[in-house]
């Protein structure tokens, strides 16, 4: 069956930030994660080369870390945004409260003019959340 999930790399971050995300969501990982291993230079042999953990719905949140080491130069951009859509207002207020603790909360969760319950957060690991819940 085809899907769309996302990927992201992190500097070094990324067993941190996947242990938190999987306190937030409750799910467990898919698969071990794969370290970088003996062949990564020095200092990046115990990072991440995959993670992957399902959030809400089939979606399913992958990751891996992009060491300096390795040549890669990480930018955090604005231009994405991981959106959320709880199936309620209580599962709304319980994700957007556990990823933006220790973030910080862009927008406050709140009713919007057309009709959403909608509020955008950046977690602690500068990932970007924007959550939207049809439901009343």
């Amino acid at each position: 069956m085809a899907s769309v999930n996302t990927f992201i790399n992190f500097p070094g971050t990324t067993e941190e930030a996947f242990a938190f995300y999987k306190r937030v969501f409750g799910t467990d990982y898919i698969g071990e994660p794969m370290r970088l291993g003996e062949e990564a230079p020095e200092g990046a042999q115990n990072m991440l080369a995959h993670i992957a953990l399902p959030t809400i719905g089939e979606h399913v949140l992958h990751g891996a870390d992009a060491p300096k080491e390795m040549g890669f130069e990480l930018v955090v951009g604005g231009n994405v945004y991981i959106m959320l859509e709880p199936d309620t207002r209580a599962e709304t207020d319980k994700l957007f409260n556990a990823l933006s603790e220790g973030g910080e909360v862009v927008q406050p969760v709140e009713v919007q003019p057309w009709g959403s319950y909608y509020g955008i957060c950046v977690d602690k690991f500068g990932t970007k959340w924007v959550f939207n819940c049809m439901a009343e």
